[in-house]
């Protein structure tokens, strides 16, 4: 019989749903943790610290599971149960309240979840002081939610502080500082810094297989990661090269229906898709999917994209008639599950418009598009990137429609918001300009329109000459 009395048996309980957790068997480790939370619950107490233990990890459990909704007030009670037993500065507390930022940067809450990240920060800095590793975790996490909000600027010397820390302090082959290098790699892609990011992912992939072997999931994790690099700078052959090894690494090692290596399926299915050739990518994305929903069910946020990028992909192939089914799908189940105001539900109706408008259906898209629009200004900010995204495509569509004059003032404040956010030598930011260039030249400001594509020229020229060799 289960000895739930014993704080030891619980906790023991807990590192077994750990290790169920970690061979990617989700579900068996959420059955586990609610059967000793109950234990614990009924033998210790409901306000007994290991009970807020078996909270905490049975919220990262569901995290896992794409329950945010059931994670959240999990880890609400346990970080309430900590600050009652233990005070808000202790170091268990303060841990609690991470984990739920993080949950709250899942859920879209991204201030909220910077708030609290700042909180602890600050506690952490006056009572361990500044030069204390375990501040690192924290500083990564608030960098993080800073670039989802949006704040790349705020994020990245953030993540480079990080990374220079973690050096110092933990050593440049500590596992940790390997995680934080490839952090501030996303967040220099991100920020458009595209010079930086493929000498920083090839140093952490390199580190990783040395120190690691080629075979641990994080080192098949650091190679994903480059080969997405290699993408985003248009290497496809070596990206699909490198996606198609990391697919049968995973396969070998974890098995053909680890998460990860569904993972790496729907990610070659991507690259796949960027090369053209879209009937294997097609393939790709129907197995992953499959995958996803037997294994995380058909409302976990990662099933939900697989879904959204097959049926983009039956879109590029010409079936727009088999992508508007999907798309309206993830639309309803991305309101139900996340809710309207989450970042991925208002970039499924921006999805749904785009089909529409293929099909010929304005009436349809233009309020969907409109709606976009509005709802990221009010939830993400006039300057946040998914906002100007938004602008972007209403301004497409006033072109189309041949109001041209007002299509301009959506893309000249577009430009204006990107140079002020992202830099001038940003990609979406040269596009935005070319886009502005394509209204004056319509407008018949043509002097103006030609020395606009001659700035964009001479900076992606200039971006060229900068750039490391990527080729084959």
């Amino acid at each position: 019989m289960a000895d739930y009395e014993d704080p030891e048996f619980v906790m023991s309980q807990v590192k077994l749903a750990a290790a169920y957790k970690a061979a990617g068997d989700v579900r068996e480790a959420i059955s586990l943790l609610e059967q000793t939370l109950a234990g614990s619950q009924r033998a210790l107490g409901t306000d007994h610290l290991v009970t807020a233990a078996v909270r905490n990890n049975l919220a990262a459990a569901y995290r896992a599971a794409g329950e945010l909704a059931r994670a959240v007030p999990l880890l609400e009670q346990a970080v309430a149960d900590a600050e009652r037993a233990l005070g808000d500065e202790d170091q268990v507390t303060l841990g609690f309240r991470s984990n739920l930022a993080g949950v709250y940067q899942d859920t879209g809450e991204v201030r909220l979840a910077i708030r609290l990240y700042e909180q602890v920060l600050a506690i952490q800095e006056r009572v361990l002081g500044a030069e204390d590793p375990r501040i690192l975790g924290t500083r990564n996490g608030l960098a993080r939610s800073c670039a989802a909000a949006g704040e790349v600027r705020r994020a990245l010397p953030l993540l480079e502080r990080v990374a220079a820390d973690g050096e110092r302090l933990l050593g440049a082959d500590h596992p940790d500082t390997l995680s934080y290098r490839n952090n501030l790699a996303m967040a220099c892609q991100a920020a458009g810094e595209t010079r930086r990011v493929l000498p920083l992912l090839e140093r952490v992939a390199a580190d990783g297989e040395r120190l690691l072997g080629a075979d641990h999931p994080d080192t098949l994790s650091y190679r994903n990661n480059l080969a997405a690099a290699y993408l985003e700078q248009g290497d496809l052959q070596r990206a699909i090269g490198l996606y198609e090894q990391v697919l049968a690494d995973r396969q070998r090692v974890l098995g053909d229906d680890h998460p990860a290596t569904i993972v790496s399926r729907h990610n070659l299915a991507g690259a796949y898709g960027e090369a053209g050739d879209m009937r294997r990518a097609v393939a790709l994305y129907e197995q992953a999917l499959a995958g996803h929903e037997r294994l995380l069910g058909g409302e976990h946020p990662t099933t939900l994209a697989v879904r959204g990028d097959l049926a983009a992909a039956y879109q590029e192939l010409g079936d727009v008639q088999r992508a508007i089914p999907l798309f309206e799908r993830l639309l309803a189940d991305r309101r139900r599950v996340l809710g309207d105001d989450h970042p991925e539900t208002m970039a499924s109706r921006h999805l749904l418009a785009g089909a529409y408008q293929e099909a010929g259906d304005v009436q349809r898209a233009i309020p969907l598009y409109e709606q976009v629009l509005a709802d990221r200004q009010r939830i993400l900010g006039d300057d946040h990137p998914h906002t100007l995204t938004s602008r972007d495509s209403v301004a497409a569509y006033l072109r189309k429609l041949g109001e041209t004059q007002a299509a301009r003032e959506v893309d000249e404040d577009t430009l204006a918001r990107r140079r002020r956010v992202l830099g001038d030598d940003h990609p979406k930011t040269l596009a935005s300009a070319s886009n502005l260039a394509k209204d004056l030249e319509q407008l018949g400001d043509h002097r103006a329109a030609e020395a606009l594509r001659a700035e964009v020229a001479h900076r992606r020229r200039g971006q060229d000459e900068a750039a490391p060799d990527v080729g084959p």
